[in-house]
């Protein structure tokens, strides 16, 4: 086993959420839980009664009920991927999730916002309740009511946050996407679910210009004919909600109408290049139950801290940061590049903020490693206790650069899961060691396997797909405009028999934890023989001379060739001797089938917006084939450096 890279003190780990929570189980439900393994396992076989205590100690606001599961009868349902998809926890609790991420409205600070172009704010529980009734307020007026859609094309600010619990207090379905998506990405996402109000933004700020929406959204107005109104969110938005001569303190309270555990909350997207977006409805109860154990126990936030994850409101993330209010903590907001006016900005946030949880990208932490920087030098970084990443996989040596320039008492928590549970199948455990290149573990109350194509489980260090043996409250309630689940019984349930297939390749390690090899839909198949392509970023994306990579297969005959694309570091060409050193590297360090076949520079790699380059698209590229969804890409123009290259001739 690999030497850990950090371990938590006795004192750290016993005063952790995960050990308070073990002894409130030996208290409150007579269960003697030595460690977390333990846990682990009777969170999985007992997960009905795990997610239930996770309400009971979270102490979330409503009625839990009696029935912690409904469970489909098998002589009814003799599919067991079906059994797993239409079980039910908790199905006589009320709730209301915007009560329990508002909280009291108390002089706590709720939210701490900063923009790149210096914008600073903050507000408090109190002024946050203000703000979310004066919203509501707005959509009721607008005939809004339980079940509608409401539509958020903004930045992430404050003002987002509170359109968002402003829709959940009062039953409407939320869904939002970034400013720098164009009209026909908004279309694609919005013009799907019939929102009945838009809350958009005039303009917005990213890497030093401002960028004007104001065309674009006459265009996506005129393409939403379920709208009833049109909200610009600009100074002076909300004083039509103010009487006049009203006090500047805050005073109103929004309505919170109590509703079925399973009551839709967000409808997010997905971010693929293979098709439409696929629109996925998120539950209210059972998100905010994956949440609070992923933040609470998983990433160890307490009441008080303040919680931060660079994203847009296009990613999963920005909902997962929103959840962490009903932890008791503050989020931090940030809109704009995380490298304007200079590559340590998010680093100089985590001082000016007292951020407490960093959460960030594979991607920024290979940036700042070849950026040079040594925020352990540079920055006070005090108040930081952990940071999270996710996007794509955390490779070894990026694990060793954290500890070396960042902090060397952080617990760096790389999690991976996806839009599709708005959550994480395996992530952090702060009582634990951090092993280089290791996810720690899997999710409490998740029985997380790496399998063969017929479902047979795979010992450690043997690559297989990532699947999910039991149901999870935070399944997707449904697609939107999915009749008979057609599609959704497809994307999770009938690749693997009785299992949810996450379309991730990966494998256990003899620790306990798993490493991620990247998208199995991705995954290269060079003489029959999987390869995830994470396995050659390790090696190629370390060299000095290349800053990233890209590897996708190119069908060769009856076969299958790797083809690797690099962008090289400013001052530095793909020679024919760099080209011999990679094929050499990867030779020595993985096999001769990973070697590829054809190696080739491009100035630009495609990434979607949520920062995860697209493998797929490139494929579809090389291979003449159509790529779909084109607005699910930052840097759509970056698929013409692979258009019609002489090296892939055959």
């Amino acid at each position: 086993m690999n030497t850990p890279l950090w371990m938590p003190s006795p004192q750290r780990a016993q005063g952790t959420n995960l050990e308070h929570f073990k002894l409130w189980l030996r208290d409150n439900r007579s269960l003697d839980l030595p460690d977390t393994a333990s846990l682990h396992r009777w969170s999985v076989t007992h997960s009905s009664e795990f997610w239930a205590a996770i309400w009971d100690w979270c102490k979330v606001i409503g009625e839990r009920g009696e029935r912690l599961c409904e469970i489909p009868d098998s002589n009814l349902c003799e599919d067991p991927g079906e059994r797993l998809r239409r079980t039910r926890f908790l199905p006589d609790a009320r709730l209301n999730v915007a009560r329990n991420l508002l909280g009291e409205p108390s002089d706590e600070i709720a939210l701490v916002f900063r923009s790149e172009d210096g914008e600073a704010t903050q507000l408090t529980r109190a002024e946050l309740h203000d703000m979310t009734a004066r919203v509501q307020q707005l959509l009721l007026d607008s005939g809004v009511v339980a079940g509608d859609r409401i539509a958020a094309w903004l930045p992430n600010r404050p003002e987002t946050i509170a359109v968002m619990l402003a829709a959940a207090g009062i039953g409407a379905v939320f869904s939002s996407t970034s400013p720098d998506f164009g009209t026909a990405g908004v279309l694609d996402r919005f013009g799907q679910i019939s929102p009945t109000v838009l809350f958009s933004c005039a303009d917005y700020s990213y890497g030093g210009k401002r960028y004007d929406c104001r065309e674009r959204l006459k265009d996506i107005v005129a393409g939403l004919p379920s709208l009833r109104r049109s909200v610009l969110i600009e100074d002076g938005w909300l004083d039509e909600y103010r009487t006049p001569g009203e006090s500047a303190e805050p005073t109103k309270i929004p309505v919170f109408t109590e509703l079925e555990f399973d009551h839709p909350w967000y409808v997010l997207y997905s971010s693929g290049t293979t098709g439409a977006p696929k629109c996925i409805v998120h539950r209210s109860g059972g998100l905010l139950m994956k949440h609070l154990s992923e933040h609470r126990l998983h990433c160890d936030v307490k009441p008080g801290d303040r919680v931060f994850h660079f994203t847009t409101t296009g990613w999963m993330m920005w909902n997962w940061l929103a959840s962490t209010l009903a932890a008791g903590a503050t989020a931090v907001l940030y809109d704009g590049s995380p490298a304007y006016p200079g590559p340590a900005k998010l680093f100089d946030l985590i001082d000016e903020t007292d951020i407490t949880l960093f959460g960030t990208s594979a991607k920024f932490i290979d940036a700042c490693a070849n950026a040079g920087l040594r925020p352990c030098v540079t920055h006070d970084l005090s108040s930081l206790r952990t940071i999270t990443s996710t996007g794509s996989t955390l490779v070894a040596e990026s694990f060793d650069w954290v500890y070396a320039n960042i902090k060397t008492d952080v617990h760096l928590a790389s999690i991976s899961g996806g839009t599709d549970l708005c959550g994480c199948l395996v992530g952090g455990d702060p009582t634990a060691p951090v092993i280089r290149g290791e996810i720690q573990c899997a999710g409490l109350g998740m029985d997380i396997d790496v399998v063969d194509d017929s479902g047979r489980g795979l010992a450690p260090g043997t690559e297989g797909e990532l699947v999910c043996r039991n149901p999870f409250p935070s399944m997707p309630l449904r697609f939107w405009d999915d009749p008979g689940d057609v599609r959704y019984r497809a994307a999770y349930f009938e690749r693997i028999a009785g299992m949810w297939h996450h379309g991730d390749f990966a494998s256990k390690t003899s620790s306990g934890g798993f490493v991620i090899s990247g998208r199995s839909d991705a995954t290269l198949n060079p003489g029959g023989v999987r390869i995830g392509t994470a396995e050659i970023y390790r090696r190629v994306d370390t060299m000095p001379e290349v800053t990233e990579s890209i590897a996708v297969g190119q069908p060769d005959g009856g076969d299958t060739r790797i083809v690797l694309f690099v962008k090289m570091t400013s001052g530095h060409e793909l020679t024919d001797e760099l080209r011999a050193v990679i094929r050499s590297r990867i030779r020595a360090e993985l096999s001769p089938r990973h070697v590829p076949a054809v190696i080739a520079a491009v100035d630009d790699i495609p990434r979607t917006r949520s920062g995860k380059i697209t493998e797929t698209a490139v494929r579809n590229v090389i291979c003449n084939r159509p790529v779909h969804n084109i607005e699910a890409l930052a840097n759509p123009e970056a698929l013409a450096h692979f258009r019609d290259r002489p090296e892939l001739a055959q």
